[in-house]
C-alpha cells in the first residue's frame, strides 16, 4: 500500500488534467491521497474533491503565506467545513520565515489561533515550518497539540527527535531523492519507520528522476524507494508502514474497494 500524505490537487496547476492525475496515481498503486487546503477557497475545493473520490481525503486551514488576508469569518467558515467527514486534519498551518510573504508577527498570531482551533475541532495538525524551527517548536509545545505531522520536514535529526517526543510524525518529501539533500537523508535513515510519513507536496518538490516536471501523487513511489534504499529495507515495507502511519494519524479506515 502507498499513500501520498500531502498533495495539493485542488490547486490550479491540476486544472487541465486533474482526473488523469488521480487515475495515474491509482494505476501506480497509490491507495489514498490527502489533499491539503492552504486558504479558505482552496480548503473548500479540497473538501469538494474529496467528496467526489473515495480514495481522497482533505484538510483545511490557512497557510502562513495567506494569513495576512484572513478575518474572523474565515475561521468561522473553516470550522463549518471541518464538520465534513472527509476532513481529516487542520492544516497546513505554521511559520515561513524564509519568504515572509505575510508579516512575521501576523504569522505568529494566526499560527497560535489555528493551533487553538485544531484543539477545539479535535483534529491533528499539519505543520509548515521553513526557517522557523525554534519558534515553531516552542509554539507547538505551548499549544498542547500532541498529534500531527511536520510536513516536508526541513530540520535535522535533533529537531526530528523533539518533534517525535511531542507526538508528531516526520514527513519525508521528494527532496530526499536529491543528491545534495544530506540532512533529510540523515533524518530518513535515523528516524524509526514507525514515525515517518511520505508525501509529494504536489505540484511542488518533484522527486528524481522527474525533476523539472510538475509533481503528482504517482511519483510518491520514487520517494518510497529512496527511503527504502537509505534504510536498507524493501520498498514495499517502507510503503506499507508509512501508509499505515498515515491512516493512523488521520483516522482513515481501509475501504474494501481500495487496495
Amino acid at each position: 500500500m502507498l499513500i501520498d500524505s500531502h498533495a495539493h490537487l485542488e490547486m490550479k496547476e491540476f486544472n487541465p488534467d486533474r482526473e488523469d492525475v488521480i487515475e495515474r496515481a491509482r494505476q501506480a498503486g497509490v491507495s489514498y491521497i490527502v489533499t491539503v487546503g492552504t486558504n479558505l477557497a482552496l480548503s473548500r475545493k479540497a473538501v469538494s474533491l474529496a467528496r467526489q473520490h473515495e480514495n481522497i481525503y482533505a484538510t483545511i486551514g490557512v497557510h502562513p503565506h495567506d494569513v495576512a488576508r484572513v478575518d474572523s469569518k474565515t475561521f468561522d467558515d473553516l470550522c463549518e467545513i471541518a464538520r465534513d467527514p472527509k476532513v481529516v486534519a487542520y492544516g497546513e498551518i505554521g511559520l515561513d520565515f524564509f519568504r515572509n510573504i505575510s508579516p512575521r508577527e501576523k504569522q505568529i498570531e494566526m499560527f497560535n489561533l489555528q493551533l487553538e482551533l485544531a484543539v477545539q475541532l479535535k483534529l491533528p495538525v499539519i505543520i509548515h515550518d521553513r526557517d522557523a524551527h525554534e519558534r515553531t517548536l516552542r509554539m507547538v509545545k505551548a499549544s498542547g497539540v500532541r498529534r500531527g505531522v511536520f510536513h516536508c520536514f526541513s530540520g535535522d535529526y535533533s529537531m526530528a527527535r523533539q518533534c517525535i517526543e511531542l507526538g508528531f510524525y516526520i514527513s519525508i518529501p521528494g527532496v530526499v531523492t536529491f543528491d545534495n539533500a544530506k540532512t533529510i537523508q540523515d533524518v530518513a535513515q535515523r528516524v524509526p519507520l514507525s514515525s515517518l510519513l511520505l508525501e509529494t507536496d504536489a505540484p511542488y518538490l518533484t522527486p528524481a528522476p522527474h525533476r523539472g516536471k510538475r509533481n503528482e501523487p504517482s511519483f510518491i513511489i520514487n520517494t518510497a524507494k529512496k527511503v527504502a534504499q537509505i534504510k536498507g529495507l524493501p520498498w514495499e515495507e517502507v510503503a506499507d508502514v508509512t501508509a499505515r502511519n498515515t491512516m493512523n494519524l488521520f483516522g482513515i479506515e481501509a475501504s474494501s474497494n481500495i487496495k
